[in-house]
């Protein structure tokens, strides 16, 4: 018989308790712990829950491109486009002017114009075809058809004309040129030099009459729409040029960079790392003949296998109708067009629309605030990247101002710096060793980025001269190599990057450095004025150059000298306070929303050569007047001190 004193019976529940309440303490202080981490991490740390997950996203990323570049045959773009293809034929890939085109109705499209290509123009593996095409299906289907017969694509800015098209297209080295109807004019241009040459024209029509060139719409609706073999394009490899994409040519004549199917993949993983799914639709109104509209839109959303609305050109008066029409939850923009969208008349439904993420480059920091403040919680996702440069980032913390963060994984893969640059001489800075010195945190310099194996620069098609231009060796030890962005940005004590200047654009006046991008932004919030672009001119008899502004005026405003003074007094350190303002009707820019500065700072600010209103910083007077000969002579003489 087991004997059990009154005590003993009076402890045994809590002892069997007691384990219990051990484990349910123990979850209260892990519990606890927990929180206080969020809160440490929060508090200390913000951004490190979006940067682990950026690193991993990019880890798997460039585990992916790893495996590709391993295979072989190689896995390319085409491929990824060719199993979208397998999973969803159905599903819809472009929208296109109320017209709707399936992943299979694309592929069998572009396997009628391989055929046809095959066929007229005996197009073979390693053949560069030029493209002068808007954007519209067709360019999609041709592009895909050239790569299914191994064919790289020269896509050409169908903007350029005369000198500046022959010059596109010769550097690229092709010997066929595909265009359309609407193009025809600027093709005919250039036609008897195109014939000397041995160019063959191709004319997306069914007949046309000009000599030389040859309609191709007939052949391709003739043609089958079997697959090709792969056989067709068994030679190329990861580092074979896939494109030849070609600069904006703000600073000259544009350059035709090499876009290997490396690069390719590097690029349209930018939606990926963005967050951006298959379940997106993706809108896309930048040009396809740019990294941004072809890299990051169009072979971003193949290798998301997500759905595109195309369109034509970019249009701010029906952008957000069409998002919503459209059901887009992603959007691309660049250069000046979220302005465009803060310009336009309020509405009341401008929060009413799918968009969640935003995905670009160029955005100033008044239109970013205006832009979530007017059109509500969209994620902008700002990057910067050169098409040709082996260096790049991207804001994925909506950081406002930011174009990405420095984070240890990327620069440990892909190496790269700041460097002190001299403004004045156009050069870097080097110690007595001969060697750049590196930027401090905080300090604007030239941002440059090792060229290895893994991250390379190619280079320009058909120009060594400038290819080498963008060379720079011997930057941290002798004998290094680096690729020059051209550009100056700046890295802050919680490693975000910001971009300042274009390298030429950034000028020096009274031993001081103007940022141009800066002095435009503050221009900008002066309430007369609508855009802004700033540069400097020389003067005679003074060392640097100063500042001027073109500047377009706000709907029924005239330029306000009063109160333009007055703001750029409050706001500008006297050496970047733009001295004279050119009012003009539009800012000329490139075709993807670039402003060219070259002929204005060619121009200067002599009143007897400009027809458009000028305007001088008169200090004694306190506001802006009129540029007259008198005054304009005065400066020249050093009669008017500046």
């Amino acid at each position: 018989m087991n004997f059990v004193t009154n005590r003993e019976a009076a402890l045994r529940p809590a002892c069997a308790l007691r384990p219990a309440a051990e484990m349910t303490m123990w979850f209260t202080v892990l519990a606890g712990l927990v929180v206080l981490s969020f809160s440490y991490v929060k508090a200390f740390c913000p951004h490190l829950p979006a940067d682990c997950v950026y690193i991993l996203r990019s880890l798997g990323l460039g585990f992916r491109l790893l495996k590709y570049r391993k295979r072989k045959p190689i896995y390319s773009v085409l491929d990824c486009f060719l199993d979208a293809v397998k999973r969803h034929p159905a599903k819809t890939f472009l929208h296109f002017e109320g017209r709707e085109y399936s992943y299979e109705e694309v592929d069998r499209q572009s396997n009628k114009v391989a055929r046809a290509l095959q066929a007229e123009a005996r197009l073979k593996e390693g053949d560069t075809v030029a493209l002068f095409l808007p954007n519209e299906p067709g360019f999609v289907w041709t592009w895909l058809g050239l790569a299914k017969l191994g064919c790289p694509a020269a896509l050409l800015n169908f903007n350029i004309r005369s000198k500046s098209l022959l010059h596109c297209f010769s550097c690229c080295g092709a010997k066929v040129i595909i265009t359309c109807t609407e193009l025809q004019d600027a093709v005919e241009e250039i036609l008897p030099t195109l014939r000397e040459q041995g160019i063959s024209v191709y004319l997306m029509s069914d007949k046309c009459g000009v000599q030389g060139i040859n309609p191709l719409s007939e052949k391709i609706s003739k043609a089958s729409d079997q697959p090709l073999s792969r056989d067709l394009r068994a030679n190329i490899h990861i580092r074979t040029t896939a494109l030849y994409i070609y600069t904006s040519g703000t600073t000259g004549l544009p350059k035709a960079a090499v876009v290997t199917h490396e690069r390719v993949w590097a690029a349209s993983f930018l939606q990926a790392a963005s967050g951006v799914t298959s379940e997106d639709v993706f809108y896309i109104n930048l040009p396809l003949y740019h990294s941004a509209g072809f890299l990051i839109g169009l072979c971003g959303s193949i290798e998301r296998g997500n759905t595109v609305v195309l369109r034509r050109k970019f249009s701010a008066s029906q952008f957000w109708d069409d998002c919503r029409k459209n059901n887009v939850t992603v959007m691309q923009y660049i250069g000046e067009t979220l302005r465009y969208l803060c310009n336009m008349p309020k509405k009341d439904n401008e929060k009413n629309h799918k968009v969640r993420i935003a995905i670009g480059n160029g955005l100033r920091t008044d239109v970013w605030t205006e832009f979530l403040n007017r059109f509500g919680d969209i994620k902008i996702r700002e990057l910067y990247a050169a098409t040709e440069g082996n260096i790049g980032f991207i804001n994925y913390t909506s950081k406002i101002g930011a174009v990405g963060r420095v984070n240890f994984v990327h620069r440990f893969l892909f190496p790269y710096t700041l460097i002190k640059f001299d403004i004045e001489k156009e050069e870097p800075v080097r110690n007595s060793q001969g060697l750049c010195i590196e930027a401090s945190t905080g300090e604007t310099g030239l941002l440059v980025g090792k060229i290895t194996h893994r991250s390379p620069f190619v280079g320009y098609a058909g120009n060594k001269q400038q290819t080498e231009k963008k060379r720079l060796s011997d930057v941290l030890v002798k004998g290094d190599l680096y690729f020059n962005t051209g550009d100056l940005l700046r890295f802050d004590k919680d490693n975000f990057v910001y971009f300042q200047d274009r390298v030429g654009d950034t000028f020096r006046w009274k031993g001081e450095n103007v940022a141009t991008s800066e002095v435009a932004d503050i221009l900008t919030m002066a309430h007369c004025i609508q855009e802004a672009n700033v540069y400097g001119v020389k003067v005679e008899g003074h060392e640097g150059r100063i500042g001027m502004a073109a500047v377009t005026l706000r709907e029924g405003e005239d330029f306000d000298c009063s109160d333009s003074y007055r703001h750029v007094v409050n706001y500008l350190p006297a050496y970047a306070r733009p001295r004279f303002i050119r009012v003009q009707p539009c800012l000329e820019m490139t075709g993807t929303f670039k402003m060219k500065k070259v002929k204005l700072v060619e121009e200067g600010f002599n009143p007897s050569l400009i027809t458009d209103p000028l305007f001088f910083l008169d200090l004694e007077k306190k506001k802006y007047v009129p540029l007259t000969e008198e005054i304009y002579k005065a400066i020249t003489l050093k009669e008017i001190k500046l």
